[in-house]
């Protein structure tokens, strides 16, 4: 693929999905203008409802401004800044995050270098705006696990991520009908284009600095309603784990080794003996995770670092409670689906 490289210039459109993005979007679009300078590129901007000063804002960059009938998601709106242009390349940029000064010709030169490329995405940076615990837990979590993904991928990211645009329309981009909030639907479109052959490209040294500031009630929100449970349905579907990102062998194990020390500590609590049980599993879970935590500890400090051992303990609680709910929930309807048919037949 590589002697195929293509060689003429691609024509580079970047789409930003925005509602009521306030000043965080100020920041993308700056950044996005800058990175003019190394990559000529189409910059759109697809409001979805704003009731803010978004379209002001953007207007005010030199963005080419769509609407989007919303709140309808960002898939909606990605659709419909794809539709809108004839460039070779869409590049994704999430309203809340902001482009290293080389990030924009990293995706672009992907491309360049091998015809064999559909699409390339990055990770955030190692340096989350938004200080509070939650807000830096969650965003370096997320840089970790990208960092550490594999590099032929098996899913997209939305956030900053490219794909051609002949390949995108094929599949018919983001499915913005399963999907109008937020949600999964760029790993949805990352499941496609595997499917079908094409070549996805994790590229960790790709960054940006993600703007968004969780608190606890957005965060067990977004992560158990928008991903959790969406991705457990899509997995469940497609009947099969991929061992990376947030699917590594080594979650898996973690998971269940949270799942055993919550059933054993009742128990503890009547045979002291049970705690030794309960610190070899918690032993287990540190080494397992010791990669995620020693990188806390250089990046944070002792204190923040032990803060988040609790932290990701309820992370793979949640998630797993939620992917053992939605496999029931499968196998009943399958079950189900069976005796209508006998019944029927």
């Amino acid at each position: 693929m590589n002697e195929a490289a293509i060689q003429r210039p691609l024509l580079v459109a970047i789409i930003v999905p925005v509602y009521n993005g306030g000043p965080g979007l100020t920041c993308c679009l700056s950044a996005l203008v800058a990175a003019r300078n190394s990559v000529p590129h189409e910059l759109i901007v697809v409001d979805n409802g704003s009731t803010d000063g978004s379209v002001a804002i953007a207007s005010g960059f030199g963005a080419r401004v769509l609407h989007c009938p919303g709140p309808s998601g960002p898939g909606a709106a990605r659709n419909a800044g794809a539709a809108a242009t004839d460039a070779d390349i869409l590049v994704f940029v999430d309203a809340d995050v902001v482009v290293s000064p080389d990030a924009v010709s990293k995706l672009v030169a992907h491309f360049h270098k091998d015809s064999g490329v559909a699409a390339v995405f990055g990770s955030y940076d190692d340096s989350p705006r938004a200080e509070n615990f939650l807000s830096q837990y969650k965003n370096l979590l997320h840089h970790v696990t990208h960092q550490q993904g594999n590099r032929d991928a098996r899913t997209f990211w939305g956030g900053c991520g490219a794909v051609l645009k002949k390949i995108f329309d094929e599949l018919g981009g983001f499915d913005q009908r399963r999907y109008p909030k937020p949600s999964i639907e760029d790993i949805e479109l990352g499941f496609r284009l595997h499917s079908g052959g094409y070549r996805i490209v994790l590229d960790p040294s790709i960054q940006v600095k993600h703007l968004k500031e969780w608190r606890m009630g957005s965060l067990l929100r977004a992560d158990i309603f928008y991903r959790a449970i969406p991705w457990a349905q899509l997995i469940l579907e497609r009947q099969g784990l991929v061992n990376d990102l947030n699917l590594k062998t080594s979650q898996r194990i973690s998971a269940g080794l949270v799942g055993g020390i919550l059933v054993l500590v009742p128990a503890a609590l009547l045979h002291l003996a049970i705690w030794f049980l309960i610190i070899g599993l918690l032993g287990v879970f540190l080494a397992l995770n010791r990669d995620l935590f020693a990188f806390f500890l250089r990046r944070k400090g002792l204190l923040f670092a032990a803060a988040t051992v609790p932290m990701h303990m309820l992370y793979f609680f949640y998630s797993a409670a939620t992917f053992t709910v939605m496999w029931g929930w499968h196998v009943a309807r399958a079950r189900n689906a069976v005796k209508r048919m006998k019944q029927t037949g």
